[in-house]
């Protein structure tokens, strides 16, 4: 039985993922900080949460991840943990470049202590990309990161991609473009919207307030997500992929989706409020997933339009609709 460590397994990535291994499996370990109560409702949403072994340990402390990892023993490290909400990152810059950048060679360092052979899986994010160089993007595009979440994420791709040649660690980063599901925090704005959606069916909210909605986002179900960062991992040689679907819509068309789904017209209820726009704005993400398709096999299984659907659902259902 092989073992499987990841840090974040309380976010949406983690669950998903945690129940994808399980069912490969695997022996699940699951990093948790004790600055607070674990936060395990996703695992719980999953009814997996009673199969997962959890570790102490915190990214801001390589000791603590190192001890952690010399008792789980893991074969695979699942690095998804981070500051992730890109809005908040230029409120938190500091705490930001510490998780979402530290954090990340603070695992590599824990590994090269612990055990060299251990494979890694490196969450990287098309937030890379910023302000976009070419139409589509995939491995070989430049990246402009336009957020101090972004400058972040980039060190951790370098850092990931660095100990590979320096150590020859089997280490890879996945660039993953927008996914989401239900599980999906409500900073976001899929869930955002969809959440807004089954408030308003419910008679709890009576706009919906945000910021651009002509950007453009290549969204994916995260539940299918998963399934790469496994398969890179199973490789004879580590490598960087683009994970994405290949489309991209605005967040108006996705808002009209959402909205129709339940009979309503998005135009009723939509504000736009200035205070919701970002300081440097990402106006386009399209990614090019075809080194993931042509290496991996990988194809994302879920449509735009039925994950955004599903999670209307799911937000119904919470409000009991």
């Amino acid at each position: 039985m092989k073992t499987a460590f990841i840090t974040g397994i309380t976010g949406q990535d983690g669950a998903y993922l945690a129940k994808f291994l399980l069912e490969k499996g695997y022996c699940v370990v699951g990093l948790v900080p004790r600055r607070s109560t674990a936060n395990l409702w996703r695992l719980e949403y999953l009814q997996i949460a009673d199969q997962v072994r959890y570790e102490d340990g915190d990214l801001l402390d390589v000791t603590s991840l190192i001890r952690a990892m010399k008792r789980s023993k893991p074969d695979e490290v699942y690095h998804l943990a981070a500051q992730s909400f890109v809005g908040s990152s230029w409120e938190q810059p500091i705490l930001t470049a510490q998780a979402t950048g530290m954090g990340v060679l603070h695992v590599l360092e824990a590994i090269r202590e612990t055990d060299p052979s251990i494979r890694m899986y490196q969450a990287s994010s098309s937030e890379l990309y910023g302000l976009i160089q070419e139409p589509q993007q995939s491995e070989q595009t430049p990246f402009y990161p336009r957020s101090p979440y972004a400058v972040s994420k980039l060190f951790g791709y370098w850092m990931t991609k660095n100990y590979r040649e320096s150590f020859q660690m089997y280490t890879c980063n996945g660039i993953l473009f927008n996914h989401e599901s239900p599980l999906r925090g409500p900073e976001f704005v899929t869930r955002k919207v969809t959440q807004a959606v089954a408030q308003i069916v419910s008679g709890r909210q009576k706009e919906l307030r945000l910021g651009n909605i002509f950007a453009k986002r290549d969204w994916g179900f995260a539940g299918d997500f998963v399934e790469a960062m496994w398969l890179m991992l199973q490789q004879e040689e580590p490598d960087d992929y683009v994970i994405a679907t290949g489309e991209t819509t605005t967040v108006e068309e996705m808002c009209k989706v959402a909205f129709d789904y339940v009979g309503l017209n998005y135009q009723d209820y939509l504000v736009i409020d200035p205070q919701l726009y970002r300081p440097a704005e990402v106006d386009i993400l399209l990614g090019n997933p075809a080194k993931a398709k042509q290496k991996l096999g990988w194809y994302p299984k879920t449509k735009w339009q039925d994950l955004i659907h599903m999670m209307v659902e799911a937000d119904l259902q919470r409000n009991g609709k």
